[in-house]
Order: C-alpha cells, then structure tokens, then sequence
C-alpha cells in the first residue's frame, strides 16, 4: 500500500526486488515509504533530492507535497537548494554553524531578508535573468570543534561590525513571526544598505507575481 502511495508501479512483484534493482527515484520514494510505514507526524528531509536529475526531483517534491496534504504531516526539509525552498517551504529557518540565525516566513526571508548570512545565500542563487557575475562567499566556515568568539560568520561578513567579533548577537524581533540574529538590527547600529543584487531579485520576483 505505502509503495503504491509513492507511485511505484506494480508494487507487489517490486517489493521482493533488492535495491540495486531501483532507479535513484525510485530508491528515493522507497525511502519516503519507509519513513512513512510508523505513521509518522513529521517527515524530516535531509537533502532529498540532491543526487537527483531535476526532472525526478520535481516529481520527488510534488509527491512530498502530495503525502503532506493527505497525511497532514509536518516536513522539515533540510536543503542547500534555495529553489526547492522557495517551493516547498512555509517558514524557513537560514543555519550557519549550527546555529539558527534567521527564522521567518517564506516571504518575509525572500523579500525582507535580515541578516548577513541571508544576504550572502540569497545573493549567490542564479535566476534566469543572472547577466552579471554571482557573489560567492568569501573564506570558510569556522572549526566548530574551536568555535569563534562572537558572530560565527563575522569572518566571512563584509557588514561585520567590531562587537560581532566579541559578542554573540542576540536574536532581534523584524515582526512577530521573523527573527533575526544580528548586530545590524541593534538600534545603535549603523544602517546597512540591502545589496543591490538582492533589491534586483526582490523586484524581479515582485514584478513576476
């Protein structure tokens, strides 16, 4: 039944076949099945489409998207892939080091995005319009095993102000449903510009919709 939920097709000869005998996809939605067969309220995704052609991940997503309606499941999905994001997501929560530093809903990250690190993310994502180079992300990320004093991305951040070196920053309240966790939203901060890159995507999406 759970195999046939997923889409496989003649689920009763598949079910005695070994791995090796499935395709990435349908290796994929096995997993899901698997995930599912404890009648689970939350469905956590750690890259579940990376090593995916873009065509079967679509078809992995939409059947995510599917089960999640009829199951009335909760989904965490753990990505790199800010398309996917953008697709499938409610509320997003942007991680560096281990730690949440921004939390909001999918519009407020997308559209009012807060933090450095955000920036950074949002800033290197291609779009079809992409005529100028993308910006990477200088240096690496911090040896957690010695984790930097203050603001972990503070190294890596052009915006880093003197007291990200030193202290953590607390998480500062955007709205009742975004937080934000940097110096910048302190009301003593200098103010900071969002980048031009993103101001141009933050239009384009808008002028889209």
């Amino acid at each position: 039944e759970l195999m046939k939920e997923v889409g496989i097709q003649f689920p009763e000869k598949r079910y005695h076949q070994y791995p090796f005998q499935f395709s990435g996809g349908m290796r994929q939605r096995i997993v899901i099945a698997i995930a599912l067969a404890n009648d689970a309220e939350i469905l956590l995704c750690d890259e579940p489409t990376t090593a995916l052609d873009v065509t079967i991940q679509a078809q992995i997503l939409e059947l995510i998207n599917k089960i999640k309606k009829e199951r009335n499941l909760s989904v965490v999905f753990i990505t790199h892939d800010l398309g996917v994001v953008a697709n499938m997501a409610d509320r997003i929560g942007v991680m560096y080091a281990g730690k949440i530093v921004e939390i909001g809903k999918v519009d407020e990250i997308f559209y009012n995005p807060k933090h450095p690190y955000t920036w950074a993310l949002l800033s290197s994502m291609p779009n079809l319009e992409t005529d100028d180079k993308l910006d990477a992300i200088p240096g690496t990320p911090p040896n957690m095993i010695y984790p930097p004093v203050g603001d972990a991305f503070a190294a890596r951040n052009k915006y880093a102000l003197q007291i990200d070196f030193e202290q953590q920053p607390p998480y500062f309240k955007v709205s009742d449903t975004h937080y934000a966790a940097t110096w910048l939203l302190h009301p003593d901060a200098p103010k900071v510009e969002l980048p031009e890159a993103i101001k141009r995507n933050i239009e384009r999406r808008k002028h889209h919709e």
